[in-house]
């Protein structure tokens, strides 16, 4: 009797929590934009979790005025569409990236966790301290003092390619894995540059970071969830190997970047958090374009012959022995040129950016006044704004057959992203990509060596010819890896 009256009991308070939780406590501003169907109590939009492009594309459609509202967890989201949309979105100061992402990314763990320092920072000073040492390596002067260690290192990768007996390569492996140690050349360690099982540790356990964030930790964050688990310990891990690195420090002084956090006073804890982010800023976008580029490369000859004229061209022109092979006359082409001298390239590049990077981005509210979205809606203050980069990238209006790889809509006097904020993959208005430069740096260099390396194709696990690059699943989160296993079967150059 005692177990029915405690089980009607409890039912009976979970149906009022429900209640009190959808009608009053979760109820939205009548100024918002109307909320989606299955805004479900507690939870919020399953589908915004699920699948989030075709969620974005049916809520849109269903709102007047194409934005719309709905919950993840107990935080509201406002989410913009259309070019009005997009100029709120990052023109307005009152909406704070970090504070965006700080909640609903739910991916970098409490590591202070492991450190015996009373540090209690909100997102918006960890978010000012990781910008400050952003600024400081993405200075030109000091990406130039970097770039021989980075030439060096694509050399090696691609002479690891060349080795390999199988001849063949998974570029999302591969060049993946070269994003990431170039990222550590510019924010990282030496110790982590030069043992390659110090960069596996850290590239294995970013990796379970980045497996754990999703609706659980964003709904739950201190739930002991599965997830929650696997994001603590990849944390613990990474602040293992940091920590194990600052220690030797005491008896040895080296010039990179993790002695340069240390003389800024960062303690370990600190450092890693800042190398996470780094990853998370660099590594996830940029690893899969450039893996994705050499797809697209590999199933298009006519792109991939003007590519390779480009490098030889720019070759050529800087070469001391013109009559070398390819990539050894590589190494005599300038930082600078490695900057400027791509376009086609760097064409290659925004097409697959434009392609990949179909997210969900990320604001806060942090003023005390509602923004005005036009036609009497708003985004309350507190509330999040989203916007899905899909509604542009994928916009037959501006990109005619958007799901198409086409690096002539790029082409000089052809430009379609003319339309206001059209391409935002490198962000724009106030919010652009603060390490653009130096992502397209690592990314002309990786393709430029590359293409003087190698002659190559697709194939799929069985050896079989590709004719068309991996399939993007535009649901996911974020730039990923295909769900089916493409490979480059490479070809050494002679010349």
């Amino acid at each position: 009797m005692s177990t029915l009256l405690v089980t009607t009991t409890s039912l009976a308070a979970l149906i009022i929590y429900v209640l009190v939780h959808t009608l009053y406590i979760r109820k939205g501003l009548h100024k918002t934009p109307q909320f989606v169907r299955g805004n479900y109590p507690i939870l919020g939009a399953v589908g915004f979790w699920t699948r989030r492009w075709d969620f974005f594309k049916e809520a849109r459609s269903f709102s007047k005025s194409g934005n719309f509202s709905f919950h993840a967890g107990s935080n509201l989201l406002v989410c913009v569409t259309g070019e009005k949309g997009r100029r709120v979105f990052y023109d307005s100061r009152e909406l704070r990236l970090e504070e965006g992402y700080s909640v609903l990314f739910g991916q970098i763990p409490d590591t202070k966790l492991n450190d015996d320092a009373d540090l209690r920072e909100d997102a918006r000073s960890t978010h000012q301290r990781f910008m400050r040492h952003l600024q400081h390596f993405i200075k030109i002067d000091y990406i130039r003092s970097r770039f021989p260690l980075m030439r060096a290192e694509v050399r090696a990768g691609m002479e690891a390619i060349k080795n390999d007996p199988r001849g063949v390569t998974d570029p999302f492996d591969s060049i993946y894995r070269l994003i990431f140690m170039l990222l550590i050349h510019l924010a990282g360690g030496d110790e982590m540059a030069k043992d390659h099982n110090i960069a596996d540790e850290i590239l294995y356990y970013f990796a379970m970071l980045d497996e754990s964030a999703g609706a659980t930790t964003v709904m739950f964050p201190r739930t002991p969830s599965w997830p929650f688990l696997k994001r603590t310990y990849a944390g613990f891990r990474l602040y293992t190997v940091v920590d194990n690195i600052v220690k030797q420090r005491s008896k040895q002084r080296l010039d990179d970047p993790i002695q340069y956090l240390l003389d800024e006073g960062e303690r370990s804890y600190k450092i890693v958090e800042f190398l996470i982010g780094i990853l998370f800023a660099g590594l996830l976008n940029s690893g899969i374009n450039a893996a994705y580029t050499m797809c697209c490369l590999a199933s298009s000859p006519e792109w991939l012959a003007k590519a390779r004229q480009e490098v030889r061209l720019v070759a050529g022109k800087y070469a001391k022995d013109p009559n070398g092979p390819l990539y050894r006359q590589l190494d005599d082409v300038p930082f600078n040129a490695f900057e400027t001298d791509f376009p086609a390239v760097g064409a290659c590049l925004k097409d697959s950016i434009r392609l990949n990077q179909m997210m969900a981005q990320f604001r806060r509210n942090c003023s005390r006044h509602a923004i005005k979205l036009g036609n009497g809606e708003v985004i309350p203050p507190g509330a999040f704004a989203t916007y899905h980069v899909g509604d542009a990238h994928m916009d037959p209006d501006i990109y005619p057959e958007p799901e198409k790889w086409d690096p002539s809509r790029w082409s000089p006097g052809v430009e379609q992203d003319k339309k206001g904020y059209a391409f935002v993959g490198w962000g724009c208005g106030k919010h652009p990509c603060m390490g653009m430069r130096f992502a397209k740096l690592e990314q002309n260099l990786i393709t430029a060596y590359f293409l003087a390396y190698f002659d190559f194709h697709l194939e799929d696990e069985h050896g079989s010819k590709l004719a068309e690059p991996p399939e993007i699943d535009y649901n996911q989160h974020g730039p990923g890896r295909p769900k089916t296993k493409h490979f480059l079967k490479v070809t050494p150059l002679e010349k």
